[in-house]
């Protein structure tokens, strides 16, 4: 796949199209699994996960060591009953040939078993990683810090995507993907030194059809709306079920039971009108109030990231009520 940043960036695996003409056999949106692997990265650079392959490297390097120790032996034991069966065979009357012909098969034998020992031994030594350079207390400490304050240097407006993509040549030899079903991809991240992570990255469909429990969602929907739940209530319950709207990756959206609920022609006679909220907090609407401001505006300011407010799980933005 290459990387196409027309329309805000994806994927594009168009090798048979540029050769034969056909279209393009798969394609995905850049940007969550670009979140995903940028946060497998920042979790492998964590402290507690630094300290761990630390200890793992060592415990690595002990057994590499037990292994080699034990290989030499076995091939001066070899050698050793080599050197035994060539003495037996020189100490032998020549003219006992059937002593002599059984002596010289024993050496050769043990020659043979000699070059087997020392191929092993080669073999072992070319299979062994290349010994990384222990870390004293102080640099340890140093990287430690470094990874500890690593996720804010990479949210850093000020570090550039040049930036982040050499951070993550340092530990990623390469990321593998496969477009898998409708609503979900599978990432395969490689790192350097052979290690693999396989990940799922949810991607966003545009109908409940293309969702991998779409179905079962839908019939669960209507169950609870059959009895005149909420459509929040119904959408919490599905999000903890492990559903989510086809346009959002982690969670269903009041606004998608709804549809889904007036097209299968249920009705809720006490559905809500407002989403109800603590005290201490201003919906959108009664923060345009007191400030005497279009509500418009304020939706508009926190589109164009001027005014910084995740979303609330029913899909509602509230602000702190520090208003006299």
């Amino acid at each position: 796949m290459y990387a196409r940043y027309k329309g805000g960036g994806e994927y594009v695996c168009n090798h048979l199209r540029s050769q034969t003409g056909v279209p393009a056999c798969q394609y995905i949106r850049a940007s969550h699994v670009d979140a995903t692997v940028a946060a497998a990265f920042l979790t492998a650079l964590a402290p507690a996960e630094i300290d761990a392959l630390s200890r793992a490297r060592r415990a690595q390097q002990q057994v590499e060591k037990a292994l080699r120790g034990s290989a030499e032996r076995e091939l001066e034991r070899k050698r050793y009953a080599a050197a035994l069966a060539e003495r037996q065979f020189n100490r032998v009357d020549p003219d006992n040939r059937l002593v002599a012909g059984e002596l010289e098969r024993r050496w050769e034998a043990a020659l043979s078993e000699v070059r087997a020992a020392e191929e092993a031994l080669a073999r072992q030594a070319s299979a062994e990683p290349v010994t990384q350079m222990a870390l004293g207390k102080a640099l340890n400490s140093k990287v430690v810090a470094l990874s500890g304050r690593l996720p804010q240097i990479w949210a850093d407006e000020a570090t550039t995507d040049a930036h982040r993509k050499a951070l993550l040549r340092c530990l990623i030899e390469k990321v593998v993907i496969d477009r898998g079903e409708h609503d979900v991809a599978l990432v395969r991240i490689i790192w350097r030194g052979g290690a693999v992570t396989e990940l799922q990255v949810k991607m966003k469909v545009n109908s409940i059809a293309k969702l991998t429990r779409g179905e079962e969602m839908r019939a669960r929907l209507l169950d609870l709306a059959q009895v005149g739940m909420p459509d929040d209530e119904i959408a919490a319950i599905l999000t903890r079920e492990g559903h989510r709207s086809p346009n959002c990756a982690d969670k269903v959206l009041p606004i998608t039971v709804q549809r889904i609920r007036l097209g299968a022609g249920i009705r809720v006679a006490a559905q809500r009108s407002r989403w109800t909220h603590e005290a201490t907090s201003l919906s959108a609407t009664q923060l345009a109030a007191r400030l005497n401001i279009p509500v418009n505006w304020i939706y508009v300011q926190i589109r164009q990231k001027r005014l910084l407010i995740d979303r609330q799980p029913t899909g509602a933005y509230l602000f702190q009520n520090s208003l006299p």
